[in-house]
């Protein structure tokens, strides 16, 4: 005799895999390149509102030609008045395809082939965003008066500058004193498998620009010049070798990279005045902007004190280091892939940023979690079919473990 409730369990993941699958294809459909939508985010509102979510559209930016809409457009949804705020957060927009006709399969014709769904963005992220959808509204189905509220963070400038999106609804949040205490972000966190890897942090982004000036003139005089790019040298040096930290339990060491060096006139036989130098700190939490800079400044203020040339520095800070330490909402996540997948997932704070940046700094919980990134931002983009609808029953999962499990009572699987 069959057991119903291993029927039920097929039956489950069978609903949750072509629903999942269906909503991914028609998002992928729609070629949203930074910061363009293209009508993703209207897809979801109106699935969403069917559930029960009031849906607000929020515009940040310049306003287009016809003076109806800001550039970029973000989408804010909640089902719920209590607390806590679960609140599902990602990104509708795409980066460029680069030459299509170097694609295996159109780029924006979703392709099921060799147990595959090739797309731009089906990594990153909108089948994650497909996820989130059916995980919502299969809970509210079966969980109407659930306590608490969801939520949904959709933006369409992730990939682009990132100054029209998240960071501006959660200002607008802030200002309304509307709080998440959990957020879940869909970026593709897996490695080898899907659950393998959640992140729990990231590292923080501060990038540097560096001109120094010296003196043009002829290389057969340069007594009567000031080479920038030998008064930089030294300098240099010592900041690609310093220690910045020795990192901790959940980071890596501070690392800085040069990522540009640009200097010189094209001619051979002339000093230039000028020298660009592009670098960029990923820092851990063991160390602050603030001595970042300081400590930097001191390295160019030894080496330039005796020199004709000059330096200044102009800063950029990306995103602060945030970690979310071992909790209610790591454990949800954990006792979920578990359930789905019967894998231990690992903690990791590596990689670059995410609009988790922004959202930490309000005091909720944030971690990412989503499918495989090993294609993110290439030609070919694919994700497994098979791992769709079981990302959904994670997210599914996660919801139960937070709004039906009494207080106190998550722990690690």
């Amino acid at each position: 005799m069959s057991d119903p409730n291993s029927q039920k369990t097929a039956s489950s993941q069978a609903t949750h895999q072509q629903e999942t699958l269906d909503l991914s294809i028609t998002l992928l459909e729609r070629p949203s390149v930074t910061p363009d939508d293209d009508g993703c985010q209207d897809i979801l509102s109106e699935r969403l509102q069917k559930s029960g979510f009031d849906c607000e559209f929020m515009y940040f930016g310049d306003r287009d030609q016809s003076g109806e809409h800001a550039e970029v457009k973000n989408l804010w949804a909640r089902r719920g008045t209590g607390n806590p705020v679960i609140c599902f957060a990602g990104h509708t927009d795409v980066v460029p395809t680069g030459d299509e006709g170097n694609w295996r399969y159109p780029p924006f014709t979703p392709t099921i082939a060799d147990g595959y769904l090739w797309a731009r963005g089906a990594a990153d992220m909108k089948t994650g965003i497909a996820a989130f959808t059916i995980a919502a509204e299969r809970f509210v189905e079966n969980h109407p008066e659930h306590k608490g509220s969801i939520a949904f963070l959709i933006t369409s400038d992730e990939e682009g500058p990132s100054i029209n999106g998240t960071v501006k609804v959660v200002e607008t949040l802030e200002s309304r004193n509307e709080k998440i205490t959990y957020c879940l972000v869909g970026e593709p966190s897996s490695t080898d498998t899907l659950g393998d890897i959640i992140k729990n942090g990231r590292r923080g982004s501060l990038g540097a620009v560096l001109t120094v000036t010296g003196k043009q003139g002829h290389v057969a005089y340069p007594h009567l010049a000031s080479n920038p790019i030998h008064a930089a040298t030294s300098a240099l040096a010592e900041l690609t070798a310093a220690t910045w930290d020795n990192g901790n339990a959940y980071f890596p060491a501070t690392s800085l990279q040069i990522s540009n060096i640009n200097g010189g006139t094209g001619a051979t036989n002339v000093i230039p005045e000028t020298l660009e130098v592009v670098f960029n700190f990923r820092f851990s939490t063991e160390t602050t902007e603030a001595e970042l800079k300081a400590k930097t400044h001191a390295i160019f203020d030894k080496h330039f004190a005796d020199s004709k040339a000059s330096y200044d520095i102009h800063w950029k800070l990306s995103g602060q280091p945030f970690l979310t330490p071992e909790g209610k909402l790591v454990s949800a996540c954990q006792r979920a892939i578990k359930s789905v997948t019967d894998m231990d997932t690992t903690l990791s704070t590596s990689g670059g940023t995410s609009d988790g940046r922004f959202i930490a700094p309000t005091g909720a919980q944030v971690v990412e979690l989503g499918v495989r990134n090993a294609t993110i931002h290439q030609v070919d983009e694919k994700v497994e079919v098979d791992d769709l609808g079981k990302l959904a029953q994670i997210y599914e999962g996660i919801l139960e473990n937070l709004l039906l499990a009494p207080d106190g009572e998550i722990t690690a699987p």
